[in-house]
Order: structure tokens, then C-alpha cells, then sequence
């Protein structure tokens, strides 16, 4: 068979396109399961004894509300959608170095002092290796238990015998069965091995947390049916010499794919960072630099938006976005071009989001306007003065959800200028809002002319 790694699909035959997703090169030659029975096909015969099921009505299923089990970790909590639930199974994904297993060994020992049974399988380093790391990250729990193999049967049968409260695999592209031919981290023995834990989990009702690498694309490596197969995903944003992570949830079966959590990486651990728009915020007042606030999931903090516009030296003008899609600033810039007679088509404009995110809040775009303005003015913007409002093509202020949460806390931050759509509803009035239509309308405002 052949296996599509960008949609999971399958075929029997090499094309150069994915005849599914229209992916180039992406096909990848595997061994396909039929399912015969043998006497080494250990792995299948673990869930020999499952007990048979019969269809049940829906209406006639029972369901009572599962107890979310709490890590200590409000901000990873937080984007799991408010803690663990029995039987789920998260993939965590992130390049190498940005602190995948730093977080997992954390919650680990977090959960230990709770009195639960965790069992920390890792696949690629040594019980001298994860001891060391445990000794700088103060993890001393009598309830942890550490199990260094790469073989799913020896797995499987430990789980079974031993019956943890939680399971850490580290990491998914390191295990492999032994019933297969191909290697580890091939497409066969991640989707096998993958569905596997995923039944044991299920069937025995324990949350399993599966550690996996990341292409150089920035996916799971892997193919894309590894998210499919699993309850949640989550991701590690940032750059790795940044000490600032960002936890992203992109897939969750059991909540919010909006939550974020934050961290900071310090020598003893990554330590959460309880207040973000400290993170992503500097009251220094520059040219080219504006305010505005992202809403994340159930949370809303400020960011900084820096832009540089300056001649382009020479060749075509570059367009340089980091954290903003490249796109809609290709857009935005057009806006400005048609509405406000700004000629940037010979210069360079670049952008930066403060703190390392990557952000698709529409909400985001009055400020960034602002600060395009800023820098090819060279005039700096009001202080304490915060935008809100998405730009539609004809230079309109579109309103932003929850505007009266983003008011609340720009006011805590002391931001008392606050430049919003006219059709925004709010009943906040202690502070200075300042309602407009038009981009047009803009300039005024801020720069008195």
C-alpha cells in the first residue's frame, strides 16, 4: 500500500499527487495488516480477550459528567480544557529542545504527590539520563515509576500488569512492533502502534499522553491520521533559544481548540507565566509601534505590534511578516494604499509580534494598520492608546468579539484611549472610547491632523 502523510488516505498504487488531497510527493510505500493470526502476533493478542458488544440505543445510554482530573498546572489544565480525563489520549508535539518532555515530567511528578500511579515510559534515553533531568526539576515522588524500552509488547504487558493511574510515552516515534518489518517512526509503525495505545487507553480507561517529533514543515512527523486517531493535540510554539513556550491545543475532543498556555523555561523547569500581556507588552512609547489585545480561548491580554517601513534598496519590495500571516498583511497594506493614498509599493515593510505568537485574531488589524502609519510617518501614537477592529477590503472598521473583556483589560493595564468600531455594542464608559467607521478616519485621531 501506499499512505498519503498529509491526509492519512490510501492507495495501491505510486502517483507523484496524492489522488485525495492533491499533495505532491507525498505518498509513502507501507506494509498494510491484514490480520492473520500467528503465533509471534504478541500485539494482537493482548486484546484477544476483549469482551463482545452488542449496538445500544443512544437514548438508552447512560452518561454521567466525568471528573476532570487536575495536573497543579492551571496553565496546561487549561488548554487540555480543564484538566485529564480517564481514557483520553493527547498527542504533544514540538521541535526538539523546546521542552516536550521538560512539561510532561513536570506534570508527572505533579501528579504523583496527588497520589496518582504514573508510569513515564521513554523509548530514547536512560534511566541516568531522565533521573539527572528529574534531580534539576526537583521531581522526587515515591508514585512515579520510570520504564526505558522501545518494544510495544513489553508496554502493553507492564500496563497491564502494573495498572497506572497515567501514561507518558516518550516518544511514539521511538516505539515499534515486533511483528512488523519496517522500522520505527516508519508510517506503519506509528499508525499501529499509535491505534494500539489508543485501545488500551479506552479499554482500560487510563489517559495516555504520546510524545512525537516534528517535520521540518512543523507537523507531527508522521502521517496526518496520528491526529486523526488520538483525543487531543497539542502544540509547542516558540522559538527554541526563546524562553518563552506557548502551549496550543489544535484538535480536543473534550474542549476549547482556543486555549493557550504560556510558559517560561527557567533552569529548574518551565514555570507558567500567569499574566501574558506582560510577556507581550513594553510601555515605551516608539514609532511604528502600537497596542492591541487578542482574545485566546476564555482569556484576553495585550500585545505589542511593531512595524518598519523604509525604502527598498533595491529589486522588488520585501514584505516580511513574523507571527502574522503574510497574506493578510499583503491586504492590509493594499487597504492602506486604496484609502489613505500611502504609496508603499517602494518600500519595505516588515512586521513583528512582540514575544514570539503567532496570532489570527482579526482583531489585530486596526493596530497594525497604526503602527504601518507610525513608521512611515515616523510620528509615535497617543500614549496609553489601545486599537480594536478588523479592516474589511473597502478601508470599513468591522466590530470584534467580546469587546467589553478586551476593554476590561487594556483599563487594568492602564490604557485609557481605546479606539474601537462604531458598531461595537460595550457598556464600558469609564474609560476614553473613541468610535469610527472608516480608516479614513484614523489619522486624525491619532496624530491631530
Amino acid at each position: 500500500m501506499f499512505f498519503c502523510t498529509e491526509c492519512g488516505s490510501e492507495t495501491t498504487k505510486w502517483s507523484g499527487k496524492c489522488p485525495v488531497c492533491g499533495a505532491w510527493n507525498s505518498l509513502k510505500e507501507t506494509t498494510s495488516v491484514t490480520g492473520r493470526k500467528n503465533k509471534k502476533n504478541k500485539g494482537r493478542d493482548i486484546f484477544e480477550n476483549e469482551p463482545n458488544k452488542k449496538p445500544l440505543k443512544l437514548k438508552d445510554i447512560n452518561y454521567t459528567e466525568q471528573q476532570r482530573t487536575k495536573s497543579g498546572i492551571s496553565e496546561f489544565d487549561g488548554t487540555l480544557g480543564g484538566g485529564i480525563i480517564p481514557g483520553m489520549v493527547v498527542l504533544i508535539g514540538g521541535e526538539p529542545g523546546i521542552g516536550k518532555s521538560t512539561l510532561m515530567l513536570q506534570v508527572s511528578d505533579q501528579l504523583a504527590h496527588q497520589g496518582k500511579s504514573v508510569l513515564y515510559i521513554s523509548g530514547e534515553e536512560s534511566e541516568e539520563q531522565i533521573k539527572l533531568r528529574s534531580q534539576r526539576l526537583g521531581c522526587n515522588s515515591d508514585n512515579l515509576f520510570l520504564y526505558c524500552t522501545t518494544d510495544f509488547e513489553e508496554i502493553a504487558q507492564t500496563i497491564f500488569n502494573t495498572e497506572p493511574g497515567i501514561v507518558i510515552i516518550d516518544s511514539i516515534q521511538s516505539m515499534y512492533l515486533s511483528t512488523m518489518e519496517s522500522a520505527p517512526g516508519s508510517v506503519s509503525q506509528l499508525r499501529e502502534c499509535t491505534g494500539f495505545f489508543t485501545r488500551i487507553a479506552k479499554q482500560k480507561n487510563i489517559p495516555i499522553f504520546l510524545i512525537g517529533h516534528v517535520t521540518k514543515g512543523g507537523i507531527v512527523a508522521g502521517p496526518k491520521i496520528i491526529e486523526h486517531m488520538v483525543d487531543t493535540v497539542l502544540y509547542f510554539e516558540g522559538e527554541t533559544q526563546n524562553q518563552f513556550k506557548i502551549l496550543r491545543a489544535t484538535k480536543n475532543r473534550f474542549g476549547s481548540t482556543n486555549e493557550i498556555g504560556i510558559f517560561e523555561m527557567r533552569s529548574t523547569g518551565l514555570s507558567e507565566v500567569k499574566d501574558p500581556s506582560q510577556l507581550f507588552l513594553t510601555r515605551e512609547n516608539n514609532i511604528g509601534s502600537s497596542v492591541g489585545c487578542l482574545l485566546e480561548g476564555s482569556r484576553a491580554f495585550l500585545v505589542e505590534v511593531q512595524a518598519l517601513v523604509s525604502p527598498a534598496s533595491y529589486g522588488n519590495p520585501q514584505r516580511v511578516s513574523l507571527g502574522f500571516n503574510h497574506r493578510k498583511l499583503a491586504l492590509l497594506l493594499a487597504v492602506i494604499e486604496k484609502n489613505l493614498s500611502v504609496n508603499l509599493r517602494n518600500n519595505d515593510v516588515f512586521l513583528n509580534l512582540t514575544g514570539g505568537i503567532k496570532v489570527t485574531d482579526p482583531g489585530l488589524d486596526l493596530s497594525i494598520i497604526a503602527a504601518i502609519i507610525s513608521s512611515f510617518k515616523e510620528l509615535t501614537l497617543p500614549a496609553n492608546t489601545l486599537l480594536l477592529g478588523e479592516v474589511g477590503l473597502n478601508g470599513e472598521i468591522r466590530p470584534v468579539s467580546q469587546t467589553d473583556k478586551r476593554i476590561k483589560e487594556a483599563k487594568k493595564r492602564g490604557y485609557e484611549n481605546i479606539i474601537i468600531s462604531s458598531k461595537s455594542k460595550t457598556s464600558s464608559k469609564e474609560v476614553n472610547i473613541k468610535k469610527i467607521k472608516h480608516v479614513r478616519q484614523l489619522f486624525p485621531i491619532l496624530f491631530n491632523k
